[in-house]
């Protein structure tokens, strides 16, 4: 029996992370994982090959209805999807292996495997038993579906196996708007697929600061996206080769149906922490049946700790990658912190949309007084240079104070774009600090600083 510091379970953001930052404070450390490779969803089926395919999607967009007018003229690439999904697959494995690379590098042990918890203190994975100070749970979540529908990754598919089809449909029916489903429909739709949204809710994007969601809706419905709200899935009946989705509308209870040559249903995802014996050892999960801890990350269990999708808070890699560093902070006997209020989140379309902080209806149903500052795309000259002025940003701040509340980007890189916000909200700053600090001419980032601005006396190029 091996006997560490500290058990990794789960190689994903979260978990590969957290094992590396406790072997760098000098704890002996292992990791359970049962794929072939390592890296978790993220790496192996979720951001990693979507980022893939919608890059080179978007090049093919940009092929066949921007590089005419730069005087870029040929006949237009055709779709070798086999290649582009050999593209996809190369981009994993370079990156999984990047991730067995900095295991080795950092004395980590990877034990092969699906690990279980029989009791507190031992982790089992295949037939043998190690020990451990410490168990971290970094198992990550899986996707949900609705009632009654079956996923069959031929015809009706998840995210996982949207990333895989055969072949390119002509029609795709996606069921959710939500980042998962407009990123997938998004590749397609670029690739020639019909692509058909179906929402329960009266908007996409839940949660997003309702502005930039209606703007994102408009500029996806200009791209070919079609939309139906308020519509809620009754059933997916699928075939061999085909699907027919009915939806009733809420608005009426009218029922229609619709037919497609591939369903994906994006309705979200669950923690996934099936076989680690959890509830037998007596660890509180809640009612969605994700792990209970406390602000230090651990269980009511000693010795066992939990981050990442498997507890609460916003599914992302990199909010499980900053609580596999706190979580390892502790295990160490250090403190470890997360500051929840200032977490981005991107949806990796094109144009992009990313958000932090806070958004207007939240700081309106709070009773906060705040200022908004904006500033569109198309005054920005690096954006217009690069057939990128749709879009815009938008920053939240404290009427009296200035402080930087919240900040909203659709446009050119505004994954990118929102960090410089993030560093200036994780200082305090103000709409002024940001406003007074020089940026470069001519870049997208410009139109942030004008936004800040805006907050003020007034943006330059507005």
């Amino acid at each position: 029996m091996s006997s560490y510091d500290v058990i990794v379970i789960g190689s994903g953001p979260g978990g590969y992370v957290c094992a590396i930052r406790c072997a760098q404070l000098g704890l002996k450390t292992a990791v359970v994982e049962g794929r072939d490779t390592l890296g978790g969803t993220c790496l192996n089926i979720g951001c990693i090959p979507s980022k893939a395919l919608l890059h080179a999607s978007h090049m093919l967009h940009e092929a066949e209805h921007n590089f005419a007018k730069m005087g870029l003229k040929g006949k237009s690439p055709s779709v070798d999807w086999p290649q582009m999904q050999a593209y996809k697959d190369d981009v994993i494995g370079q990156n999984t292996k990047g991730v067995e690379f900095l295991l080795k590098k950092n004395k980590i042990d990877w034990l092969k495997g699906w690990g279980s918890i029989p009791e507190a203190g031992k982790v089992k994975v295949g037939d043998e038993v190690h020990s451990a100070k410490n168990i971290i749970v970094a198992s990550g979540s899986e996707p949900t579906s609705l009632p009654g529908i079956e996923i069959d990754q031929k015809v009706v598919v998840d995210s996982e196996g949207a990333l895989s089809l055969p072949k390119v449909p002509k029609k795709m029916v996606v069921i959710g708007a939500g980042v998962i489903g407009l990123e997938l429909g998004s590749v397609y739709s670029r690739l020639g697929t019909q692509v058909e949204v179906i929402e329960f809710l009266d908007h996409i994007t839940p949660g997003m600061d309702a502005e930039v969601s209606k703007v994102f809706q408009r500029t996806l419905k200009k791209q070919g996206i079609g939309f139906t709200l308020g519509a809620a899935v009754q059933s997916v009946a699928a075939t061999k080769t085909k699907a027919k989705v009915t939806y009733k509308l809420r608005k009426d209870d009218s029922e229609v149906t619709v037919d497609a040559d591939v369903v994906l249903v994006a309705t979200g995802r669950k923690a996934y922490t099936d076989g680690l014996g959890l509830e037998a050892l007596g660890v509180k999960l809640s009612e969605r049946g994700q792990v209970e801890v406390d602000g230090q990350y651990r269980t009511n269990v000693s010795g066992i700790m939990a981050i990442g999708d498997a507890i609460k808070g916003p599914m992302l890699a990199h909010k499980a990658e900053d609580e596999g560093i706190a979580a390892a902070e502790v295990a160490a006997g250090k403190h470890g912190h997360v500051n929840y209020g200032v977490i981005p989140g991107v949806i990796y379309t094109h144009p992009e949309v990313s958000t932090v902080g806070a958004t207007e209806e939240a700081l309106k149903e709070a009773g906060q007084a705040y200022k908004v500052g904006k500033f569109s795309f198309m005054g920005n000259g690096r954006a217009k240079a690069n057939f990128a002025g749709e879009g815009f940003v938008k920053l939240l701040v404290d009427a009296e104070t200035d402080r930087i509340l919240g900040a909203h980007i659709i446009g050119p890189m505004a994954g990118d774009l929102i960090h410089e916000v993030c560093v200036a909200m994780e200082f305090g700053a103000s709409a002024q600090d940001l406003a007074m600090t020089c940026h470069a001419h001519p870049t997208y980032s410009e139109a942030v600083r004008e936004a800040a601005l805006a907050c003020g006396d007034g943006a330059i190029h507005a």
